[in-house]
């Protein structure tokens, strides 16, 4: 009994043993990622008292923005590569399915994200009271038309210059042009003379030609720094619907770009290494950049809860229950396996920075399909941005209510439609949707000047709504391949039948010729 007894406690002993060392394997990006975020928070309070100049806290954040640029540096042939590898490998059926779904779930998600923005920002009221919020003027915004905005947004979409594209973006910019026209201008003489009826006749009336100074602002061409991933997003879906309906002519080219989004991978596999240390030196680095901690209170401080709660609803209730509905299975372990990309989009505070991280997360750790996500995520980060849209329509009316302004239906309906608009056309960088805030506040006429109110904190609700731009756009991945999982067998079973017919052809040149060989031999002997 006692050599069972013993033999037992060593069975058990080896095998928590084994099994906590496979959880730590697993899981170890993971654990140095959530560590990175905890020594950074404590790095970064603990500096405080040191009071460091702009210039040490530079050059103390340089680690992080190492990372960034580590990440961004792939971004570019990451989009480009699985965009036409995915839609590639697709026939033009199942990539349009795909994109529509895709589409559809974008938009439901991003204005289910409004609608929840606009509910909680109306009932708890964070911009109520005086106007006490520290307000800088400086940094002033140059605002842009609402009509601009959305014209930029398609010019984008179709890049005159690819190679332009990968650094620059279309952007409206007004000049104010003064010229001069000529202007009629007719005086009357009867108002104020006393003529007779021949007079009236002869000198009714006298026109004079004036010329008139006039001065106006026209929106012309501008450009603003960053890569065009909307533009580049189309080029690359269009070039790989080609690349796919031409079959074995194309099949180079696919090929081409299959190799290419392997060699992106196993750098992200690299990289992925420096990530937490990387993590640790941002957070703790706006964490000692941050002028006065006590700025962050009152009216400040509610619009921050409120923003919060938005986010914390949206991304831990409403994108899982929609993700349960269509899959019926457990969203919240297949969160689970996203934990590193989460994080890091909390630390980069950047969705396309992050994109090469979510790549790994949803093939390895959920097993989603590579024609999916090569397909879906893309896409995602540069449409879909939930947690932007929702902090769009909080911060509007969060302004509006700090001005004493009521808003109307129309204006909140309005506020809805630009917020989702605005949130396509954010760029997947840290606080890009400061830029596009302006387009929402211009939509119903409120200051610009006021964005200075929400600087102070956007820095931290940026990461967040980053992090729920992230898990929207991969639940919607594990969706999609639920969806779209017939389309994705049948092609699987037509691949396989091609390639038996392929191994089978051999086989029976070499039935053929066993057949001719033996009918020779059955000649000769006779």
């Amino acid at each position: 009994m006692e050599k069972r007894a013993s033999s037992v406690r060593d069975r058990v002993t080896s095998f928590s043993r084994s099994s906590l060392r496979g959880f730590f394997q697993r899981n170890l990006f993971v654990l140095f990622t959530v560590a990175a975020v905890a020594l950074g928070a404590i790095l970064g309070f603990s500096l405080r008292p040191h009071d460091l100049s702009l210039k040490e806290i530079k050059y103390f954040a340089f680690p992080g923005e190492l990372l960034m640029r580590m990440l961004q540096m792939l971004v570019l042939p990451l989009i480009v590569s699985s965009l036409v590898t995915g839609i590639s490998s697709l026939d033009s059926k199942a990539s349009g399915k795909m994109g529509a779904r895709a589409v559809a779930y974008y938009m439901v998600t991003t204005l289910v994200a409004v609608f929840i923005g606009i509910v909680i920002v109306v009932i708890i009221r964070p911009g109520k009271g005086s106007r006490d919020s520290p307000v800088t003027k400086s940094g002033h915004i140059e605002p842009v038309q609402a009509a601009d905005a959305f014209l930029d947004l398609i010019r984008n979409m179709f890049p005159p210059n690819l190679v332009e594209a990968c650094f620059k973006q279309y952007k409206t910019v007004y000049k104010k042009t003064v010229y001069t026209r000529n202007v009629t201008v007719t005086l009357n003489f009867t108002d104020s003379l006393n003529v007779t009826e021949y007079d009236l006749r002869a000198n009714f009336s006298r026109v004079l030609h004036t010329m008139q100074t006039v001065e106006e602002t026209v929106p012309v061409a501008g450009s603003s720094g960053g890569v065009n991933a909307l533009g580049l997003v189309v080029f690359s879906m269009c070039f790989g619907l080609v690349i796919g309906n031409m079959k074995q002519q194309g099949q180079a080219l696919r090929n081409f770009f299959d190799c290419l989004n392997e060699a992106i991978m196993r750098l992200v596999a690299i990289i992925i290494w420096y990530a937490p240390v990387g993590i640790m030196f941002l957070i703790a680095g706006k964490i000692v950049e941050m002028k006065d901690l006590a700025e962050v209170g009152g009216q400040l401080g509610m619009y921050t809860v409120s923003v919060i709660v938005g986010l914390f609803i949206h991304g831990l209730f409403v994108l899982p229950l929609l993700f349960f509905l269509v899959t019926r299975k457990n969203p919240y372990s297949f969160i689970g396996g996203l934990l590193q990309a989460l994080i890091t989009a909390l630390g980069t505070s950047s969705s396309s920075a992050t994109l090469p991280i979510t790549f790994r997360c949803l093939e390895e750790n959920n097993h989603v399909d590579k024609r999916v996500t090569r397909f879906v995520l893309p896409v995602g980060a540069t449409i879909n941005m939930d947690g932007t849209a929702l902090y769009e329509a909080v911060a509007a009316i969060f302004i509006a209510q700090v001005n004493d302004m009521d808003l109307n239906f129309g204006q909140i309906l309005t506020i809805s439609i630009t917020a989702t608009a605005a949130s396509i056309g954010a760029a997947g960088i840290p606080q890009a949707g400061l830029v596009t805030m302006v387009i929402v506040l211009t939509s119903v006429g409120l200051p610009t000047e006021d964005i200075t109110l929400i600087i102070a904190v956007d820095w931290f609700l940026d990461r967040l709504r980053t992090t729920t731009n992230v898990l929207g756009d991969s639940l919607g991945a594990g969706i999609v391949e639920h969806l779209s999982r017939e389309e994705l067998q049948n092609q699987d079973a037509e691949m396989h039948d091609s390639v038996l017919e392929a191994s089978e052809k051999p086989y029976q040149l070499i039935c053929q010729e066993n057949d001719t060989i033996n009918h020779i031999n059955s000649e000769t002997t006779m």
